[in-house]
């Protein structure tokens, strides 16, 4: 199977991800920093380095290779969520520049390590822009949805299409609600998770109603997160492979609807790691390379 980096349902080869024993350090820096950015609660640092090592296992267990993000002084714990600073196309790693203040640092250190690993960087947003990566899902594999929201702007999503040239066909710019407001984690794939090339995960919602139609028109069904599991993180679920997912333990009714459509879930304790925190498993991984989706 060709290998691409341009889809997020594809078999998972390679992924970043940052341990918590190196995201959060240690109780004093979570004590510091988890109410200013605005965790639901301290994360207990035992307990998330336990979460990590089987998030990590888990990962492995399915067939991907692993490669943990060097511990970087200058980040914050929000740096556990390791998708938001970049972004990947068949080019290699584009270096997003982070909506959120606090986060400015990642990409850089993300560089650090991409050079460290010898992976090609196909550009960076600069200026003025402002992208996350987490606003960022191949609809297909020429096709890539971008947020406009309060962590990526139009001029992010602008220099995104130019980097991106002729290795897709279109960018398609999805406006986000305001919601609870620009403090909040609040991400396109917060209600969007791609499973399979024509299955995605979804909380309607709070869908922009051109981009639902325009997934609808492709063919895509759409699996409802169940009521009361958006806020449990039922709507962000990882696709380690088309119609296999992680999700994060404590989403029950979703987890059957998944099943009921074909998927198959792996669970996963992500109490202290992703719930306090607000990011599922599409946040704690940056995904490299996948097998494409025939």
């Amino acid at each position: 199977m060709p290998l691409t980096l341009q889809s997020d349902t594809g078999r998972l080869k390679k992924v970043i991800v940052q341990h918590a024993r190196d995201a959060f350090d240690a109780t004093a820096k979570l004590a510091a920093e988890w109410q200013p950015l605005n965790f639901t609660a301290c994360p207990d640092f035992a307990k998330a380095q336990a979460e990590s090592d089987a998030f990590i296992a888990l990962l492995r267990r399915l067939g991907a290779e692993v490669l943990e993000l060097p511990r970087d002084d200058t980040r914050s714990i929000d740096s556990i969520y390791v998708r938001d600073a970049g972004v990947v196309c068949d080019r290699g790693l584009i270096l997003c520049s982070m909506g959120k203040p606090t986060r400015r640092g990642e990409p850089a250190a993300l560089r650090r390590a991409a050079e460290l690993w010898d992976l090609p960087i196909a550009g960076e947003i600069t200026g003025n822009g402002r992208l996350e990566g987490g606003d960022v899902a191949w609809v297909d594999p020429r096709t890539l949805a971008v947020a406009r929201g309060y962590r990526t702007n139009d001029e992010g999503s602008r220099q995104l299409r130019v980097l991106l040239g002729d290795y897709i066909d279109e960018l398609v710019v999805v406006p986000l609600p305001h919601y609870r407001g620009p403090s909040d984690v609040f991400h396109l794939m917060s209600v969007y998770s791609p499973l399979a090339p024509g299955l995605a995960l979804v909380h309607s919602p709070l869908m922009p109603i051109p981009f639902r139609e325009l997934l609808l028109a492709k063919g895509t069904a759409l699996v409802e997160v169940a009521p009361g599991e958006f806020d449990t993180l039922g709507c962000n679920a990882l696709a380690v492979a088309p119609r296999v997912c992680l999700l994060a333990a404590g989403n029950p009714l979703t987890k059957r609807r998944l099943l009921d459509a074909g998927c198959e879930v792996h669970e996963f304790a992500g109490e202290e790691i992703a719930k306090k925190g607000g990011g599922g498993p599409t946040c704690l991984t940056r995904p490299l390379w996948r097998e494409e989706s025939m």
